[in-house]
């Protein structure tokens, strides 16, 4: 069984990535195996690992199809609509209130 090379946090070699960086680079791993791993240190924890693929072998990330796309922006239109007003709030209504801040505070908008 062969081990993973490890790096220290912010020295791997210039042509690895981490999932997050192929994702901003608009790329994913495609299939690849690991090629090594980051590790993190953390005061009295276990460091955080994070794997590393090679950049030069990952493949483009595949494009949203239109009916997801739509149903993707349903789900967050119903996430901003107040139950109680059916105003969009302009943001996701927090699950702890239920509804927009104006509709759970009344009488919040009258000091402001």
């Amino acid at each position: 069984m062969a081990t993973l090379p490890v790096y220290p946090w912010r020295l791997a070699p210039d042509g690895l990535a981490t999932r997050r960086q192929l994702r901003a680079a608009g790329l994913r791993p495609g299939g690849q195996d690991v090629v090594a791993q980051l590790e993190r240190p953390r005061r009295r924890r276990t460091p955080l690992t994070e794997f590393l693929y090679r950049a030069d072998r990952a493949k483009p990330v595949r494009p949203m199809p239109p009916a997801k796309t739509a149903a993707l922006d349903r789900a967050n239109t119903a996430r901003r609509t107040c139950p109680a007003c059916r105003a969009d709030a302009g943001y996701v209504i927090p699950v702890s209130l239920g509804m927009c801040v104006p509709c759970t505070y009344p009488s919040a908008d009258q000091h402001v």
